[in-house]
């Protein structure tokens, strides 16, 4: 097993570098220390052929300037918090408007747009790389100096493992994902209407036109909204819904049978059939959000190889809590003490068949 060091580029007088994780079975993973980024998962076919399964850039200066979060880990907080606006133990925070309305994955500058220290690499039989941010108080109007680790590791079995890791010294608010753009068919195969996706979830949270869920936790009985069985991603995509129409396709937070586990647990699968790839994701976190790429519109900013953006032409499973749950009584609890640790896994397992 070996890690590949490379430079990747330069910000703000700091070298940034890729790292390229390898297993004995064909598959890479690229790592930058800008974001924390996934640069690549370059993964075989059913015929041994590798294709790099997730959007993203070419070179260091899109993932600086463009705005899609391709690949990075997001935070303090992933996802939406209505106008900008929370309240915590007796204080209003009016955060950074990044999303027509609402503050969005961070603010202005969230996590994948920091430079992370690398505290270590092995390049033992699991090869990984961890690396720490800290956040300090008033980052982006959020309270606290928080600590955060992120460790990527990735067995000869396919499985990327994510660990977050996090503490506090102020109570503040705290909701950690990774936002890589997955297409099976490798990243410049068009759009992911063929790929056929299961979730383990039984309800979802719909949205106002701003996509701040209304508050309500409705079932996915009878919706479009319903992956327990299997079913492509294109089927229902465009039939007249509200909660498609009012997003542009999927972009919902779907939450997961029993919710938070205390070990990683199956929760989604996806398989394109025609290269014969599956991608299983274990989690321990009680949601999904579920997102179709309908806003995979910036022309300035081409892929890889200058493979041109288009709306569809990938999904993420972000797996975190509620979006906007600071204002939601009934949501999943974002709030971070200090003295508790946040500690959670997502895995991401790819085979074929």
């Amino acid at each position: 097993m070996s890690i590949k060091k490379e430079l990747f580029g330069t910000h703000r007088g700091c070298d940034i570098y890729k790292y390229t994780l390898e297993n004995e079975n064909g598959m890479s993973v690229a790592i930058s220390n800008f974001g924390a980024t996934i640069l690549s998962i370059n993964v075989p076919d059913k015929n041994g052929e590798v294709a790099d399964v997730i959007c993203g850039y070419d070179d260091l200066q899109s993932y600086v300037d463009a705005d899609g979060y391709q690949g990075a880990i997001i935070g303090r907080v992933g996802n939406r918090i209505c106008r900008g606006n929370f309240s915590l133990d007796g204080v209003d925070y009016h955060m950074y408007i990044n999303n027509g309305l609402n503050h969005l994955h961070g603010g202005k500058e969230g996590f994948d747009k920091k430079i992370w220290q690398v505290l270590s690499l092995d390049e033992g039989i699991e090869p990984s790389i961890k690396l720490f941010l800290l956040s300090r108080d008033g980052d982006e109007g959020y309270p606290g100096n928080l600590a955060v680790t992120v460790s990527y590791s990735l067995k000869n079995d396919g499985s990327l493992s994510i660990r977050y890791e996090a503490n506090t010294d102020k109570r503040t608010l705290i909701n950690l994902t990774n936002h890589s753009y997955f297409n099976l068919g490798g990243y410049s195969s068009g759009k992911i209407y063929d790929h056929e996706l299961w979730l383990d979830a039984d309800t979802y949270l719909p949205t106002d036109d701003t996509l701040i869920p209304t508050g309500e936790i409705r079932s996915v009985e009878g919706t479009p909204f319903d992956f327990r069985l299997p079913k492509t991603i294109g089927r229902d995509i465009k039939i007249n819904n509200q909660d498609l129409i009012i997003a542009g396709g999927y972009d919902h937070c779907l939450n997961f049978v029993g919710g938070e586990t205390q070990i990683p647990k199956l929760r989604a699968r996806a398989i394109h059939k025609a290269s014969g790839r599956v991608m299983e994701m274990y989690t321990n976190q009680p949601c999904v959000q579920f997102y179709s790429g309908n806003f995979l519109t910036n022309t300035k900013y081409p892929f890889k190889n200058g493979v041109p953006q288009e709306i569809q032409m990938a999904f993420c499973l972000e797996t975190q809590h509620m979006p906007d749950s600071i204002n939601h009584d009934n949501f999943t609890n974002v709030i971070l003490n200090p003295g508790e640790k946040y500690d959670y896994t997502t895995i991401y397992k790819f085979f074929t068949e």
